[in-house]
């Protein structure tokens, strides 16, 4: 009983939107006592739902009711399951007004969960799950077998089932759900070795049997949308029986933003013929897009444009009217083999790199086709469209990522993106009304299990999750997968240790990320030891059954960078002892072995878990980059010896008294100033130390920074006059709107004219150079000149000028603070500490 308290309990509020909890801890319904309905002419989709929800209750209770599809089978309680277009006993049960269908009719994925008393004579009660299409039954199901205890990450996970001898549903329940984003999908990318070594061994390839687990997944996430495997596979060729599990399954297929007309890249290379290339090929190509067309008879959404061969630009004099002409082409293909008008079927054109550069010269596509617009592959939107476009029939749509491959380093390993700035990201999208199609690159989709859920969650309803409410988010999915009891210290382990890994992607650790001379490579290393001992502690007290989602989900990637970050400190340690030749090099350079070879045994721990259920899935090369592509095998980082005759006894030197400065959190202001209808709002936790500021809302005009604009004021106290610079730390955020001066922001100190100063107008995304900085470190850092006339207490100013600029820090430096990687720690508010 307590149990089943406890699942209430965690899911009165889902993220996804729904408000009410279905469990009760008694009632006249009980779910083992009923049979399941589902009419003959449902979707194969809807009739799937219903195979599913089958097994959910069998592995919740061990228990398997039937499934009829005839009514007169049904003489007590029954789980009605269908649409409203198909449903026979749906139909009369609205046409008897015992089914209120208003409130989802004709809206998109909408589903209608209610109890309704004595639909028919000899039934007491039906359970009924109304969906206004397929898809939207079949979210009402894997919603019931969610609130049921059975995680989404059931099989993908290990999560386990709690075992109950009995579900009992409240009697009055009616709750009503419907997604905001349209299409929201995941794109499996950059699946060598891991995925693609996992997928062989287990299924023979990236085949039907391999999908039917994807897509049942993205189901129970509430997705709808995929762009399938594509580094040598593809999906419509490889094997015949995938297109048919995407239409069992009822998962929208398209393909990534490279390869047009549902081709995948890899069959030019095995069935096109001549070169990559319009102007000289125009015929085969033509031929090779329409035959994709023919062959797609599935709901998709069909990439139209064109880039070069795997991935690259096309050439840098390609005009915008030869890509205008290929579109047109396209969209006629796309007319004569559907016999329909082009704007019928779903299209997007993708703004990915070099292509956005081409729309912002002036290339255009018809309107019904939805701009993909991108991230820059390390989770910063690059464009936003402006609230003063007119709307497009086909929307706009967001291309993120979780993983990448490219520079200024592959990332790939483990998990990197922490909720607070995914939240901040795509709630920009959402407001800027990007809400067709939201799709992330998530690799090999272990290990972003945690990412991912938060992602489709968050597609389903923006509004239902603010930044305010990640950490109850973060505890309440700890405690779907594992229970109440840990939720909110696991919850802390996963925020936690995705935060850290943000600072500086593993891919882009080495000896030299933190500074060795003032302690900050100790203070990470213990950072990660610290986390580490709570993950274990935590594990010690999970029942054995949950051990293996939880070293999936939380423990092994917290051991394994935890490892990772000891090598490299112990590689600063010997680097340095070797230069003093203390003979403390030569342990530091044992130790070096050690780690790194505990490196490889964390990962083999991984790929036994249940009877190697994922071997093959942490295979990723992370040690031994040289340059922005992963290398082929793992090579442990140099680490030199002194020979015994050549030791120097070591001294301590003497600690030196250096200038500190004042470092200011974001939210450690003084004051907020919220007027002309704005406000800061602190973003808890986001960013690489501690929790960000950004004024709201985020669609709020320019301002100007005099008088009593919106600023925020830090009061600080200074021991002397003089010059100083203000150092200000941001979040990594593009020209969303390239402005010629980017996104800007203003600094002053006391009554001094504010300094307008542009955050990133340097932003050349499809360059090296500066965003490679601002990429790899996670951070953008802007420096301003002031003066103070005598010592004592001051104010800085820190003025909005746009929106969309998120404050992490500001650090005063008078003239010999110490260089780190993340800064200075924060000084005690309102005081100035000099050593």
């Amino acid at each position: 009983m307590k149990v089943i308290l406890n699942i209430v309990l965690i899911l009165l509020v889902s993220a996804s939107g729904w408000a009410q909890g279905v469990l009760a801890e008694k009632s006249p319904f009980a779910v083992t006592e009923a049979v399941i309905y589902v009419d003959n002419g449902e979707p194969e989709l809807v009739k799937t739902a219903a195979t599913l929800l089958q097994q959910d209750i069998e592995r919740v209770t061990d228990k398997k009711i039937p499934i009829v599809t005839s009514i007169d089978q049904v003489r007590k309680n029954v789980i009605v399951i269908g649409t409203l277009s198909e449903s026979a006993l749906l139909k009369q049960l609205v046409a008897r007004k015992k089914l209120d269908d208003k409130s989802i009719q004709g809206t998109w994925e909408a589903s209608l969960t209610q109890m309704v008393k004595n639909p028919m004579p000899g039934v007491a009660q039906a359970l009924v799950i109304t969906g206004n299409d397929r898809r939207g039954a079949a979210y009402g199901v894997f919603e019931l077998s969610k609130q049921f205890g059975v995680s989404p990450w059931y099989w993908w996970a290990d999560v386990p089932v709690t075992k109950r001898q009995e579900l009992f549903v409240k009697e009055n329940i009616k709750l009503t759900d419907a997604p905001k984003v349209k299409y929201r999908g995941i794109f499996i990318n950059d699946e060598a070795p891991a995925l693609s070594g996992w997928t062989k061994e287990k299924f023979g390839g990236f085949n039907h049997q391999f999908y039917e687990k994807v897509f049942e997944l993205i189901l129970r996430l509430k997705g709808n949308y995929i762009w399938p495997a594509m580094w040598g596979n593809a999906f419509y060729a490889d094997d015949s029986l995938n297109i048919k599990a995407a239409d069992k399954f009822g998962v929208v297929v398209g393909t990534s933003h490279h390869e047009p007309l549902m081709r995948a890249h890899d069959e030019w290379r095995r069935f096109g013929s001549g070169p990559w290339n319009y102007e000289s090929n125009k015929e085969k190509l033509q031929q090779f897009w329409r035959d994709g067309i023919k062959r797609a008879t599935n709901e998709k959404i069909v990439s139209i444009g064109m880039r070069g061969d795997g991935d690259e630009p096309m050439s840098r004099e390609t005009a915008t009217s030869l890509l205008e002409r290929i579109v047109a082409d396209q969209r006629t293909i796309i007319s004569d083999v559907t016999g329909k008008p082009a704007s019928e079927t779903p299209q997007l054109w993708a703004l990915y790199k070099e292509v956005q550069e081409y729309y912002d010269k002036g290339m255009r596509v018809p309107d019904d086709v939805t701009l993909l617009l991108s991230d820059d592959n390390w989770g910063n939107l690059r464009k936003l469209p402006r609230l003063s476009e007119k709307p497009r029939q086909g929307g706009y749509g967001i291309y993120y990522h979780f993983d990448y491959v490219g520079g200024p380093r592959n990332y790939k390993w483990l998990n990197t993106n922490p909720l607070p700035r995914i939240w901040e990201q795509m709630h920009l999208a959402w407001e800027y009304n990007v809400r067709n199609i939201w799709i992330v690159n998530v690799g090999d989709i272990k290990p972003m299990e945690f990412p991912i859920s938060f992602f489709l969650d968050y597609a389903w309803n923006p509004e239902k999750i603010d930044a305010d409410q990640l950490t109850a988010y973060t505890e309440q999915w700890a405690a779907n997968q594992f229970g109440t009891q840990h939720a909110k210290d696991i919850a802390f382990l996963l925020a936690r240790y995705a935060k850290y890994n943000s600072r500086r992607k593993p891919e882009l650790l080495d000896a030299n990320t933190y500074s060795l001379a003032t302690g900050e490579w100790q203070k990470i290393t213990a950072e990660y030891t610290d986390l580490l001992t709570k993950a274990e502690a935590i594990n010690n007290q999970l029942p054995a059954n949950a051990r293996d989602a939880y070293f999936q989900l939380v423990l092994h990637p917290i051991r394994a960078c935890a490892n990772l970050n000891n090598m490299y400190y112990h590689v600063a340690l010997n680097k340095d002892a070797y230069q003093h030749k203390w003979q403390e090099a030569n342990q530091y350079a044992d130790k070096v072995k050690e780690l790194y070879a505990n490196d490889s045994l964390i990962t083999q721990q991984y790929h036994q878990l249940n009877n190697g259920k994922w071997n093959h899935m942490m295979s990723q090369t992370h040690i031994g980059y040289t340059y922005w592509q992963q290398p082929n095998r793992q090579k442990m980082p140099t680490v030199r010896y002194v020979p015994s005759d050549s030791v120097v006894a070591r001294t301590v030197t003497p600690a030196q008294s250096t200038k500190r400065g004042i470092a200011l959190a974001a939210d450690q202001y003084t004051k907020a100033i919220n007027t002309n209808g704005i406000h800061w709002k602190i973003l808890p936790d986001h960013g690489r130390t501690g929790s960000a500021v950004t004024p709201f809302p985020v669609t709020a005009s320019e301002q100007k920074p005099v008088g009593n604009a919106p600023h925020l004021a830090y009061e600080i106290v200074a021991d002397r006059a003089g010059e100083f610079s203000i150092n200000a730390y941001f979040s990594p955020t593009l020209n969303l709107f390239r402005d010629e001066n980017g996104l800007q922001y203003a600094i002053s100190v006391d009554d001094e004219v504010p300094q307008i100063i542009s955050l990133n107008k340097e932003d050349k995304t499809s360059d090296k150079g500066i965003w490679n900085k601002w990429a790899a470190e996670n951070i953008i850092m802007k420096s301003s000149k002031h003066t103070i006339a005598q010592p004592g207490k001051h104010t800085v100013k820190f003025w909005m000028v746009n929106p969309g600029v998120v404050l992490q820090k500001l650090v005063l430096d008078f003239g010999s603070l110490e260089q780190t990687y993340l800064g200075p720690e924060e000084t005690s508010k309102n005081s100035f500490r000099q050593d």
